[in-house]
């Protein structure tokens, strides 16, 4: 009750923020009646004097009442779309690097252009992030516009593109629109290569993350991952299957299905080694059949098929045969391409008797945390 009167007296961090950044939101309604009668060249002559006015030094705080009011005069020439004031909030609150909750329809799209616009004159490139290909083609050509006409290049970085000469344009360009996943696969591709001149990517300047709940929190669990066949050979996971079936529930192995364990017993380890003719199965050089052993038991006592996963053609794939397709265990949907890692996406396919693909090795991995915490 007296935090409820508090924030109602003095207001609430956000509140104060807010009030904060109001006297810019004045500053530019007194702009309006500048830039209102300039003709479309005079208005592109703007951005050539800001980026002059940044490398004479002046800080690009500075800038933001001037900046803004030029996207907005540039949005109600281009798009007849005039940013609110609430929305020049918004995009100072972006600018700072901070969370901008919007509702949908209040225009969201919209506010990102003033940030982008401003950090855009640095030249060092700004990245628009969202979720899919779709959102971030439609993007870029919606609010390019607005750019374009203030001199700026805008380009795109879609999954569906592989020509590094395409991506290369589409990074050098001063805004770029591009999915999460195609930033960070992109970064990782550029870490494999042997010289910085085949770099794709330019730098990490200043980014804006639609959704960005999703991409930093719910799908911040899986890393980005690029990896290649091993030369190891896929017989040991079926003959380890073959052996998993003489083996007795409790008294053979024990499961856990709250840490999500199965461990094998004194007898187990037994039954495995002479059916296996192993001496011991605990010597270094029998480690690996041990780890086969527990993964083969997690994929048939802890794995459930059409819970955990399901058997299917992959659609992608166009060669109509069966594989173990993942089912994500928030959202319930099929996650095509992905696979279990330390062999037991190879012990599921044996234990559903479809062809077991060679085990992949990791070439290049980043979580998405790690990945937008390099952007200034």
């Amino acid at each position: 009750m007296i935090t409820d009167l508090i924030r109602r007296v003095i207001g609430s961090p956000a509140d104060r923020l807010i009030k904060k950044m109001q006297p810019n939101v004045v500053r530019i309604n007194g702009l309006e009646s500048r830039y209102k009668p300039m003709s479309d060249e005079d208005l592109r002559a703007c951005t050539a004097d800001f980026k002059q006015r940044l490398g004479n030094g002046q800080p690009l705080d500075e800038l933001i009442p001037e900046a803004f009011a030029v996207v907005r005069e540039a949005g109600r020439r281009t798009m007849e779309m005039r940013h609110f004031d609430v929305q020049l909030i918004g995009g100072q609150v972006l600018h700072r690097g901070m969370v901008a909750e919007m509702r949908t329809g209040e225009g969201k799209t919209l506010v990102a252009t003033l940030p982008v616009y401003l950090n855009a004159l640095a030249g060092k490139g700004v990245h628009v992030v969202t979720v899919n290909d779709y959102l971030a083609n439609r993007d870029a050509e919606w609010m390019g516009r607005i750019y374009r006409a203030l001199g700026l290049t805008v380009g795109t970085v879609l999954s569906a593109v592989r020509d590094e000469t395409s991506k290369r344009a589409g990074y050098a360009c001063d805004i770029t629109y591009g999915t999460n996943n195609e930033y960070g696969f992109d970064y990782l591709r550029d870490n494999m290569k042997f010289s910085i001149e085949q770099y794709v990517q330019r730098g990490h300047h200043f980014a804006i993350v639609d959704e960005v709940d999703s991409i930093l929190i719910d799908e911040a669990r899986t890393p980005l991952i690029i990896s290649g066949p091993t030369d190891d050979t896929v017989d040991k996971y079926e003959l380890i299957d073959s052996v998993i079936g003489v083996l007795q529930k409790e008294l053979d192995f024990v499961v856990d299905e709250k840490q999500r364990q199965v461990s094998l017993t004194d007898e187990g380890v037994d039954k495995l080694e002479a059916r296996l003719g192993i001496d011991n199965m605990y010597d270094p050089h029998n480690m690996e059949v041990l780890h086969h052993v527990n993964q083969a038991l997690k994929a048939h006592y802890l794995f459930k098929r059409d819970k955990d996963y399901v058997v299917q053609p992959d659609p992608r794939s166009g060669d109509g045969k069966l594989k173990v397709v993942i089912v994500d265990e928030h959202t319930g949907r099929l996650m095509y391409g992905r696979r279990w890692s330390d062999g037991l996406h190879q012990s599921v396919e044996a234990k559903e008797r479809v062809a077991v693909e060679a085990e992949s090795q990791t070439y290049a991995t980043i979580t998405f945390q790690n990945y937008f915490r390099m952007y200034g």
